[in-house]
């Protein structure tokens, strides 16, 4: 197992990540024509209000100003409940996608009168090269090849940049196996490190979970520190269910009681960048900004569902998508629904769920809001 970003001599070295989201488009007015053709959505099939599907590809395309206006227009107009309600969603998501929180807050609380309901929390779902920050990038930590007892000398000498820093990144992605002694020895860093409140990100996670969950089995009392690395590494990512499920396994299997749920104190996404694209064993995930040539992400989709009957695409890390990639989405999907696959696409924000009514993507895939 080798350790790839420690630095020689014991001096720290300060990395960045950085992201690159470019957009792909040009003269607004100009797309807009030419998407005007190629859209057709049958009369009385979840028909969209037209200010709806013109925000919605405005904002594909980073009209992100233009996209505002358009709706807060139509809210000025428009009467049918159900159309504002939708146009209310899709101006409170562009609040979110684009950080501005103050005017976020002032929103709500026209939704929250208007329909009598408590608006949605706010979360900032801006890229993370869109926030400004001072904090300054941290080192990543590349774990690589079959990680065992014999990495310890390594971990102590990561532990201690972490400690000195406050914060590190540890990219677990090249990681090809996993023993019950190098569990132990990434289960204490990490578990030490959040006791010390050091910020910790631990990319490639999903990889590890994957990689770990073949090596345990309900009911079977052994390799206790995979078990336990595998509920630790959960917690850097979004699926509590699946902790909370592992969590009942292991307390059944080991008859005591199991780590609890407590998300960790994570370096942010302006210190390290996105997460790389990983797909979970039950779900694929798409993430950040899709678009234009951007296609290898949208045609591993067909390769991930080939042994499923419902496919589950996880969309609650995804900003955006233009109007290509959103094509080649429907024509992917259109082919797995005609092999009579299901195809469930989770946490869709609303402008991005615009985007995939305007081309037709819910008469093929069942489409599910973020909260």
């Amino acid at each position: 197992m080798s350790l790839n970003g420690l630095p020689r001599g014991g001096n720290v070295r300060s990395e960045s990540s950085t992201l690159d989201f470019t957009i792909a488009g040009g003269d607004l007015k100009r797309i807009l024509a030419q998407c005007a053709d190629k859209v057709h959505v049958e009369e009385g099939v979840d028909e969209m209000a037209p200010p709806a599907e013109e925000a919605a590809i405005l904002f594909a395309h980073g009209g992100d100003d233009e996209a505002r206006s358009v709706l807060e227009h139509a809210l000025e107009g428009t009467i049918n409940a159900d159309a504002r309600f939708n146009l209310w969603q899709m101006l409170l998501d562009l609040m979110r996608l684009t950080g501005q929180r103050e005017r976020f807050e002032a929103l709500s609380l026209g939704f929250a009168t208007e329909f009598e309901r408590s608006p949605p929390a706010w979360r900032d779902l801006s890229s993370p090269s869109a926030r400004v920050s001072n904090e300054p990038k941290v080192q990543t930590i590349n774990l690589s090849g079959h990680l065992g007892g014999q990495a310890a000398a390594q971990f102590a000498q990561l532990i201690q940049i972490a400690m000195r820093a406050g914060a590190l990144r540890i990219d677990l992605a090249r990681l090809s196996g996993v023993d019950d002694a190098g569990a132990e020895l990434l289960l204490r860093a990490v578990r030490g490190l959040r006791r010390a409140k050091v910020r910790l990100s631990l990319g490639g996670a999903i990889h590890l979970v994957n990689l770990l969950s073949g090596l345990v089995t309900s009911g079977k009392r052994a390799n206790q520190s995979l078990w336990l690395l595998l509920l630790e590494v959960l917690q850097y990512t979004d699926q509590q269910d699946r902790f909370e499920e592992l969590a009942v396994d292991y307390a059944m299997t080991f008859e005591e009681s199991p780590p609890s749920w407590e998300p960790p104190l994570a370096v942010t996404a302006s210190q390290t960048g996105a997460e790389p694209l990983a797909t979970a064993a039950r779900t694929y995930v798409l993430e950040g900004e899709i678009i234009g040539p951007n296609t290898d992400t949208l045609r591993k989709i067909t390769g991930f569902a080939a042994d499923k009957t419902m496919v589950e695409v996880d969309c609650s890390r995804l900003r955006r998508m233009d109007f290509v990639s959103a094509g080649m989405l429907f024509n992917i999907i259109s082919q797995l629904h005609n092999q009579g696959r299901l195809i469930v696409l989770t946490g869709v924000n609303s402008m991005v769920a615009a985007l995939m009514q305007v081309m037709g993507l819910h008469q093929v895939a069942r489409i599910e809001l973020h909260s």
